[in-house]
């Protein structure tokens, strides 16, 4: 592979980098416990956006309880970003290889 032709790559790389960082931090994803009734709204950049909680869960006095499944929505919101992000950046990499023990 010549010079030239990697930089080129290089440079379509970075492009798409960027494009992916813009897509993702516009990106929201929500995560639930509770049978959804705990809600947690996540953004790319993992900024929790919002949390929803169904009044019934504040009638039952369970602090503990509430505690838990805010905690469990927001990492489930977490997961999905991370998810996200790895099939975006497979997506960007189209086929590329990078050397071993590398990765984005």
């Amino acid at each position: 592979m010549n010079i030239a032709k990697m930089m080129q790559q290089a440079k379509k790389m970075q492009e798409n980098m960027k494009n992916m960082q813009e897509e993702l931090a516009n990106l929201e994803v929500t995560g639930e416990s509770g049978g959804g009734m705990v809600k947690a709204t996540v953004a790319g950049n993992h900024q929790v956006q919002r949390i929803d909680i169904d009044d019934s869960l504040l009638a039952d006095d369970d602090k503990s309880l509430l505690e838990d499944l805010v905690v469990a929505a927001v990492n489930s919101a977490m997961i999905k970003i991370e998810e996200t992000t790895k099939a975006k950046q497979k997506d960007m990499m189209g086929g590329m290889s990078l050397p071993p023990g590398f990765s984005l």
